[in-house]
């Protein structure tokens, strides 16, 4: 692939003047078209290909072919990086004026899915949402750049290979853990279907693509440390009530952007006569209905009185402050766990319900998850209930062991 700039004259005007043309070839096949810049003819250096001289009018010719010629073989160099089988002079050329423009990029895709999402913010989607297609978006633009050394890449370029190569980065360059880089392939994929399901793309590269995460054990409370927790005393306001809702979210399982948002509108009486919480979760809008057990109870009373004017049943900080200052409370209860805001919903899980005979198809129904898959994850804790359940049955057959002892002798 070669560049040429050349002067063409007009047949009829001023013939002292003539335009600078720009001239692709590839494999000998040509492509022209105009710079749309005039120069004296008397001023150009055909063997040179610039414009002589170094009046502000030369400077500004020569820059402006330059900046040409750098574009040409940006535009020959993305073409090849496609595996585009036949890389054409004139597919360089209408790539450079425009002709192309139809072609879907992943990155320019993304914005525009992005900015539709934004405007659909507390109606459809969360803002945390939003937040990890954003972040998805600067860890794709940041791979492209570091790996393709473009500021975007084509739809239609997006292949397994591209994928992996996209999970690599996110492990090494991101340094984030194998579960984390999943967890934006998986934005990533679902903007992918997007683009099938458009027709942009004739094949979804994620078919038979298969995103393993890794089984990770998930910290969760025991009873001693829950305990801990409450008889801990909290001089500074601040801690005492992120530790009182942390408590509650314990013994509910309500995630943090649903206590937050609980309100007294959302507690009914059951048909047990019992005081629920019946609240459709945020992130996956199914409904979680949970018995209001003793210490919840106590949270919601000492609160009550507190005034505020968004009719909020507990006063709740924002995330980013609730798990920093739960960071302090662990310090000064003495628990060495890294105490977060979601372990309360593991501790619910596990501490608080199936160890203590919760049937796990109850477990999910008030976690509010649409599997119960999801809730076998906290099925470990009944490992734990076994062993107790087991050290009774050992002590009772110790007892029968020494009766069957004294009657044989």
């Amino acid at each position: 692939m070669s560049v040429l700039f050349y002067l063409r004259k007009k047949a009829t005007g001023d013939l002292s003047m003539a335009t600078i043309y720009l001239r692709i070839t590839v494999n000998g096949k040509r492509a022209e078209v105009s710079t749309l810049r005039k120069i004296p003819i008397s001023k150009w250096n055909a063997k040179a290909n610039r414009v002589i001289g170094y009046s502000i009018e030369a400077r500004q010719a020569n820059r402006q072919l330059d900046i040409i010629k750098n574009r040409i073989y940006e535009i020959y160099q993305n073409l090849l990086n496609q595996d585009i089988e036949i890389v054409t002079a004139k597919g360089i050329r209408d790539e450079y004026i425009g002709v192309n423009k139809s072609r879907k990029l992943i990155l320019e895709m993304f914005e525009e899915h992005n900015l539709t999402m934004e405007r659909l913010v507390g109606k459809e989607f969360s803002f945390r949402t939003l937040q990890r297609y954003k972040t998805t978006k600067k860890h794709l633009a940041k791979y492209i750049k570091s790996n393709y050394k473009l500021d975007d890449y084509p739809l239609k370029g997006i292949d397994v290979q591209y994928i992996n190569g996209f999970i690599y980065f996110l492990k090494t360059k991101q340094n984030l853990s194998h579960n984390s880089a999943l967890k934006y392939v998986a934005y990533f994929k679902k903007i992918i279907r997007v683009a099938c399901a458009n027709g942009w793309l004739d094949k979804d590269p994620f078919y038979n693509f298969k995103l393993r995460a890794k089984t990770i054990d998930k910290e969760f409370l025991r009873k001693d440390e829950i305990d801990k927790l409450i008889e801990a005393d909290f001089s500074i306001p601040r801690l005492s009530q992120v530790r009182d809702v942390f408590i509650f979210s314990c013994y509910t399982g309500l995630a943090y952007v649903d206590v937050a948002k609980l309100k007294e509108d959302d507690i009914v009486i059951g048909m047990d006569g019992g005081r629920w919480i019946k609240v459709n979760r945020t992130k996956t809008k199914t409904l979680s209905s949970i018995p209001i057990l003793p210490v919840a109870e106590q949270i919601i009373s000492k609160y009550a009185s507190m005034i505020n004017y968004e009719n909020k049943l507990l006063p709740v900080y924002s995330n980013q402050k609730t798990n920093g200052y739960l960071k302090e409370i662990a310090d000064l209860s003495g628990i060495t766990k890294k105490l977060t805001f979601h372990m309360a919903r593991h501790t619910f899980a596990t501490t608080i319900t199936l160890s203590n005979g919760v049937p796990i198809e109850s477990v999910s129904k008030m976690l509010g998850h649409k599997s119960l898959k999801t809730t076998q994850h906290y099925a470990k804790i009944l490992d734990i209930k076994l062993s107790e359940d087991m050290k009774k049955l050992r002590l009772r057959f110790e007892n029968e062991s020494k009766l069957f002892a004294k009657n044989i002798t």
